[in-house]
């Protein structure tokens, strides 16, 4: 018997949930595949949480030293000096004591006070300590000269803070390692897992299996977003314990997005990586050879003012470096909306442009 036109079933089409079910078992699958590699925990994790622990550990509790001044006998501008609280005066019972002390190296300078002269003595050998002692001697000098004479002194300086409170160390150092961990989940995470797969003819089966494209990299997507959202909780609720002290201020959840948006350009260079690699050696050491360098150059371990002034220039074609500053601005600076659209659309170009040459480049198979 045959059937008629009518009385065959018509063809289906997978439902919504159907075609749902490659995406989640893909991601659940690179989800487990990250979950159960150690060594990729301990470089994601541990390696970059070892760092904030030292590095917080080492200068956490440290705070801005201030000038030390040994000071002999008493008068009005040594008691105007211990009230000014910008230097630390360090009593002596003779002037021949502080300069045997500022001789031997254990003090930048001494001052003295006979009736009316004041006499400054400092090491020769260090011109900073040198030219900032005297700067504050002779305003504290001119201070009290004034307040003597009894009249309302003609100038006066007004001066207030940018910012509420200097940036601790913690506050600049958590962002900045935070970024280079996220760089080292997203890149090493796309480049070697694209390599792995494309050696072991994983890719292979995909292409000729009924799932699209953008299933399979849409998977590895949202598992390295995820896994920069856990960073971001771990790293911060680290750096927040009493013995780092880190303080959010502001609106510091507009970090979450940018992070996001900085997750996506590392992942757009992972894949620019697994493109063009063909063994996971090669893939390790060129996802190295891009992330560690852009750390130091981006400013995540140490200031980039403290690079010279072109390297500074350089270091702004580097994601990391968009990011760190987003970053710091909402985490410790306290900014808002304003400082927010400028690295975005940074981070999302440098993605688009980045993840077009790696689409370009992209091998199924070798």
């Amino acid at each position: 018997m045959t059937l008629t036109e009518t009385d065959r079933e018509p063809p289906t089409t997978p439902t919504r949930p159907a075609r749902s079910l490659p995406f989640r078992a893909l991601s659940k699958a690179m989800f487990l595949g990250f979950v159960r590699d150690k060594a990729t925990l301990f470089f994601t994790f541990l390696m970059p949480l070892m760092f904030l622990f030292i590095f917080g550990l080492i200068f956490g509790g440290e705070e801005t030293s201030k000038p030390q001044l040994g000071v002999v006998g008493d008068g009005s501008v040594i008691a105007a000096l211990d009230e000014s609280g910008i230097v630390e005066l360090t009593p002596f019972t003779s002037a021949g004591e502080a300069e045997e002390q500022v001789r031997s190296g254990d003090l930048p300078g001494f001052v003295t006070q006979h009736g009316g002269t004041v006499t400054l003595r400092y090491a020769a050998s260090d011109q900073d300590s040198a030219g900032t002692l005297q700067g504050i001697v002779n305003g504290v000098v001119s201070q009290v000269n004034v307040q003597a004479t009894g009249q309302p002194p003609r100038y006066t300086v007004e001066s207030r803070q940018v910012e509420d409170e200097s940036l601790e160390y913690i506050q600049f150092m958590a962002p900045g390692i935070l970024s280079w961990a996220v760089s080292i989940a997203a890149v090493f995470g796309a480049a070697i897992t694209f390599v792995n797969w494309r050696k072991k003819q994983v890719l292979r089966r995909l292409r000729l299996a009924p799932v699209q494209p953008i299933t399979v990299l849409g998977s590895r997507v949202v598992v390295t977003l995820g896994v920069a959202l856990l960073q971001f909780a771990v790293f911060v609720g680290v750096a927040m314990l009493p013995m780092f002290g880190l303080r959010l201020t502001g609106q510091w959840w507009l970090s979450v997005p940018l992070l996001l948006l900085g997750t996506l350009s590392f992942f757009s260079v992972g894949m620019l990586v697994g493109a063009f690699c063909k063994t996971e050696e090669a893939a390790s050491g060129v996802a190295n050879l891009i992330t560690l360098p852009m750390a130091f150059l981006s400013g995540a371990f140490l200031p980039v003012e403290m690079m010279p002034q072109w390297l500074q220039g350089v270091s702004w074609i580097f994601p990391m470096r968009h990011l760190n500053e987003g970053m710091l601005d909402f985490l410790a600076r306290g900014q808002g909306y304003e400082a927010f659209w400028l690295p975005a659309l940074v981070l999302i170009g440098f993605t688009v442009v980045v993840g077009l040459v790696a689409a370009k480049a992209f091998r199924w198979e070798d």
